[in-house]
């Protein structure tokens, strides 16, 4: 049976030769699966842009296209039309003249829309095309004041507010009561808060100077400023995260540490782990977002070349054994062995982990804060696991030959151990033990894999763009001549849907095996050059070979990977 001919949207980007037939056809089977619209489908799997589509609906419907980046949300008759509404049909109240209301929309044919806001409001509905990719920033800065609202505060609206009680944030559970919750100041902590999560911020920066005060977000491993509130308002912004810290608030000449559970649903929470410092000016304050579903990501999601997640899979389901993951600050160690603990978490096995401090919350997982003030360090820890019967025992980083050796001969005995140390490379993570006073015999029988990781700015699928780099340069940067031969390499542009041309971060990994030779030079008491130079033998990239791999697949850009791969 012959396929129905394309009609409306379908046909005409068909028609202005958009996408081919074949490509459509599949997406509208798609997308109907997926319950999707078909122009949301094209834009979410990147067949087609979002200005492309709206043109062509323009053009199709004979209708006007208004580019949301030009229009000023001060001017959106927000009032008109309820929140509810506005959320539900995706679409933004533009304009009153009259007796007539301008709205923005993506999609002309979902006739209930305009139906609906035409009897909510009783005003007749025009309809202009925005896109789609636009629209849901737009509603949130429309509804929301937007990220630009966050820093117009001044001490005029906060002049009249008293000192925070301690015992103000126990009505914080119910948002709609209580005065504090009215007050500038929680209102300010709360936005940042939010906006840190939606925009994807790992860290958040709270800093008090002489004359200034600002906040800062780390978002894909960049620090940037996001808000400048007055200098006069640091103690009370201190105070209010203290408070939702449970910290001691009285105590403001000692570092303190604490936790924030922020309830974004009544199925998801995010935590906050939060640590004050006394620095010249006041109270500098740092937040590490924890978010759950990071540990939840699933392998493929990490950026693992396929031999290397074979090599990682193999490891975790040895019966003994030691994996290591090393790298420095930030660099994703902890979602790696989350990644692989949760991997591993199932009811036949016993797992437990020591950390400092717990980050992420695993149900079905034993886990323990490292407390040494309380005399529970990795090593006490340690030796309380082995005496509770466990399969797979997970310690936040080894620091000293104690928790070494207790873990090295864990894995000797029948145990999976995993462990971060802060090395550079795999190799170096080798003579690390060896210089920490582990004997050579013991590395080489308990090892089995080491990880070595940095995270990568992911390039925008939207806007990359292809770079003219001369061979030679190539050359110089590592590449070979096979490697070159048609090989096109992206660079940053920036668009409105990334950060100066990137978005998220990928993983890029050495893995190496400990085989029979690694083996043997370990026992040999070999130096991390030469345990390097057995791992190029072996087949194993380093660190910067699988940088210039994620540059060749058009994952990242080259300046990115020198960035993070060159020491």
């Amino acid at each position: 049976m012959a396929d129905k001919p394309l009609t409306g949207l379908a046909a005409r980007l068909v028609v202005d030769q958009l996408i081919d037939e074949e490509t459509l056809r599949s997406a509208l089977s798609q997308a109907e699966k997926a319950k999707q619209t078909l122009s949301s489908y094209l834009i979410h799997e990147n067949l087609l842009n979002a200005k492309d589509i709206a043109l062509a609906t323009a053009e199709e419907f004979g209708m006007p296209v208004l580019d949301l980046n030009a229009y000023d949300p001060e001017a959106a008759p927000k009032d008109l039309i309820p929140e509810k509404l506005i959320r539900k049909h995706k679409l933004i109240p533009l304009m009153k003249r009259g007796t007539r209301l301008f709205v923005g929309i993506v999609d002309p044919s979902d006739h209930t829309a305009i139906d609906e806001i035409r009897f909510s409001t009783g005003l007749m509905v025009d309809s202009v095309l925005i896109e789609e990719n636009k629209l849901e920033n737009f509603i949130d800065r429309l509804l929301d004041g937007g990220e630009d609202a966050l820093s117009n505060f001044d001490d005029d609206e906060f002049g009249n507010l008293e000192d925070l009680e301690v015992g103000a944030v126990e009505e914080s559970d119910d948002e709609e009561s209580g005065t504090d919750d009215d007050a500038p100041v929680v209102k300010f902590v709360n936005k940042m808060l939010l906006t840190a999560i939606k925009t994807g911020a790992s860290d958040l920066h709270f800093e008090p100077y002489e004359k200034t005060y600002r906040v800062r977000f780390r978002t894909d491993g960049v620090l940037h400023e996001a808000a400048k509130p007055p200098s006069g308002l640091a103690p009370r912004i201190a105070s209010r995260l203290k408070i939702m810290s449970a910290m001691d608030i009285s105590e403001r000449r000692k570092p303190q540490d604490g936790r924030i559970k922020m309830r974004l649903s009544k199925s998801k929470s995010i935590d906050f782990r939060v640590n004050t410092l006394p620095t010249l000016w006041g109270e500098k304050i740092v937040l590490r977002i924890l978010d759950p579903s990071s540990a939840k990501m699933g392998i493929d999601a990490l950026g693992y070349e396929e031999a290397q997640k074979d090599m990682y899979m193999d490891a975790l389901h040895q019966p003994q054994g030691m994996i290591l993951v090393t790298g420095p600050t930030g660099s994703g160690k902890t979602v790696s062995l989350y990644t692989g603990l949760n991997i591993l978490n199932t009811a036949e096995r016993n797992i437990s982990t020591a950390e400092d401090p717990v980050e992420i919350n695993l149900e079905g997982i034993n886990q323990v804060n490292v407390n040494p003030k309380q005399g529970m360090d990795f090593s006490q820890a340690l030796r309380a696991f082995l005496r509770q019967d466990p399969d797979i025992i997970m310690v936040g980083e080894i620091r000293d030959i104690e928790t070494a050796n207790i873990a090295i001969k864990a894995a000797q005995t029948g145990h999976m151990v995993m462990s971060t140390l802060h090395t550079n490379s795999a190799p170096e993570t080798l003579t690390r033990l060896q210089n920490m006073g582990v004997p050579s015999f013991n590395i080489a029988t308990s090892v089995s894999l080491i990880i070595a990781q940095r995270l990568a700015r992911r390039l925008c699928s939207h806007c990359k763009e292809e770079k003219n780099i001369p061979r030679e340069a190539l050359l110089e940067e590592g590449f070979s001549d096979e490697q070159i031969k048609g090989a096109i390499i992206f660079g940053p542009k920036g668009c409105d849907q990334c950060s100066k041309g990137y978005k998220g971060r990928v993983g890029i990994y050495e893995v190496v095996k400990i085989t029979p030779a690694l083996q043997q030079i370990i026992m040999e008491e070999g130096n991390s050059l030469q345990i390097a130079e057995t791992a190029q033998k072996e087949g194993f990239n380093n660190l910067r070979q699988s940088g210039l791999l994620k540059v060749l697949q058009g994952v990242t850009s080259l300046e990115e990977a020198n960035r993070v791969t060159l020491e």
